[in-house]
């Protein structure tokens, strides 16, 4: 697509990039409102918005989660990071301030709800930051220490973080990250499953660049896949993790039904 048949939104997706340096420049009040409202103007169920944004600027809070995010430098010099979190706290109090029953909330099916609408609101606030030049990056780590954050954000019941940005004005300017080939995510109609000579293709550029090559070599590994199955995301890591968490989603009251 050339750049004049594109807008200023669509230019604004496409050179997304993540950015892990920041200027020590705080962030304006008055963009930080538009990218707070850009956030909650995302689709949400039923239009419920089942999700809470802290907002994190104060050094010492920084420190004490700083560890949760395995002491990442992007928490410690970021000026600001949003943590979102699934939040029917505010609704049930609503249901029992109206006088209603709210027992059908406490389910993974409206946890998910939770999920969906807390990544759209990031999502959003990530579009709006980078709209005002600012640079932003994904934290996975809030799900691999959610009890722990949720204790130092004093989270009530039925409150649960989901995912945290780190914003700022960079203090690089990263390359932009290999993606998948369209081809490789799009179906027509109904799912088209995959050919040994489409997974070759759709993965040529991953396999081959001069970062895959550096990493197998560090490694001593054949190919990237190992690198994700048994260097990055190992089944050991995630199964720990995965239970850690939904652990906390129970002790929050979403799934007491099989508590």
């Amino acid at each position: 697509m050339q750049d004049k048949e594109m807008n200023q939104t669509m230019k604004t997706l496409l050179e997304h990039r993540t950015v892990r340096r920041y200027s020590e420049r705080e962030i304006e009040e008055p963009i930080l409102l538009q990218i707070l409202t850009a956030a909650i103007r995302g689709s949400t169920t039923g239009n419920i918005q089942p999700y809470s944004i802290i907002i994190t600027r104060d050094a010492e809070m920084k420190a004490k989660i700083a560890p949760f995010h395995f002491d990442q430098k992007p928490v410690l010099e970021a000026p600001l990071i949003l943590t979102f979190c699934v939040d029917f706290n505010r609704f049930i109090q609503w249901c029992r301030q109206r006088n209603t029953d709210f027992d059908g909330f406490n389910n993974m099916q409206c946890f998910t709800w939770g999920v969906i609408d807390a990544v759209i609101a990031t999502q959003n606030a990530c579009i709006a930051a980078e709209s005002f030049g600012l640079g932003i990056c994904y934290l996975g780590t809030v799900t691999y220490n959610a009890k722990e954050l949720g204790e130092i954000y004093q989270l009530p019941k039925h409150v649960v973080p989901v995912t945290c940005i780190t914003v700022g004005y960079p203090a690089e300017n990263p390359p932009l990250t290999d993606r998948l080939p369209l081809d490789a995510v799009i179906h027509q109609e109904v799912y088209r499953n995959y050919s040994s000579d489409n997974i070759a293709d759709f993965y040529a550029e991953k396999e081959n660049s001069d970062m895959t090559k550096r990493l197998l070599e560090e490694n001593q590994l054949e190919n990237l896949a190992q690198i994700f199955t048994q260097k990055r995301y190992t089944k050991t890591d995630n199964e720990y993790f995965a239970k850690r968490f939904m652990d906390f989603v129970n002790e929050q009251h979403f799934l007491i039904e099989n508590s």
